[in-house]
């Protein structure tokens, strides 16, 4: 696995370090020992599925507060996404800084996002799949958002944003105070 750094303190692109031969590929796509060398915690409690039927589908800015923050790796297994994230932590050089990248079932490309950052994807492509591992259970009552469009970020997202769930179109701008991070 090859860990490459963003400019977000704590969040990765992992890509596949493929063992290539006449049939094809091999290729790790997740080690406990190789998340430990890099200073990342292994724990993985729950995976889950991200199907979405249409293209200029998004989803978020999500995020879970203590105790049931999450690290998650997020990969595209079907179709393409411009994945974002946002730093929340108001003690971070990134803080409210936000890092965006293409995941595709093409490139096999992964993003580690650390707890406390705000995740969120636009679908680039029908038909889309999108596969989670997250460190924590989902807890309803620690589950949070802010606003896709929210001017304190000025996220571009690469296209037309077609549908969009009324949880997501609800969500505050951001207010420090009250992200609980």
């Amino acid at each position: 696995m090859i860990f490459t750094e963003t400019p977000l303190k704590g969040a990765y692109l992992v890509s596949p370090e493929r063992i290539t031969d006449e049939r094809g590929f091999f290729a790790r796509s997740w080690c406990e020992n190789e998340y430990r060398d890099v200073g990342l915690a292994p724990r993985i409690a729950q995976c889950s599925i991200s199907y979405n039927r249409v293209k200029g589908t998004l989803r978020g800015m999500h995020y879970q507060v203590p105790p049931f923050e999450e690290d998650k790796l997020v990969r595209c297994t079907r179709g393409s996404i411009y994945d974002v994230i946002i730093d929340l932590h108001t003690d971070s050089k990134s803080f409210g800084k936000h890092f965006g990248v293409t995941l595709s079932a093409e490139n096999r490309t992964m993003l580690q996002i650390p707890k406390g950052f705000a995740h969120g994807f636009l679908t680039l492509e029908d038909d889309t799949e999108i596969f989670y591992q997250m460190s924590e259970f989902y807890a309803p009552d620690c589950a949070r958002g802010i606003r896709w469009n929210d001017p304190s970020f000025a996220i571009v997202w690469p296209g037309e944003v077609r549908i969009l769930s009324g949880k997501d179109q609800s969500y505050p701008d951001f207010d420090p105070k009250k992200a609980g991070i």
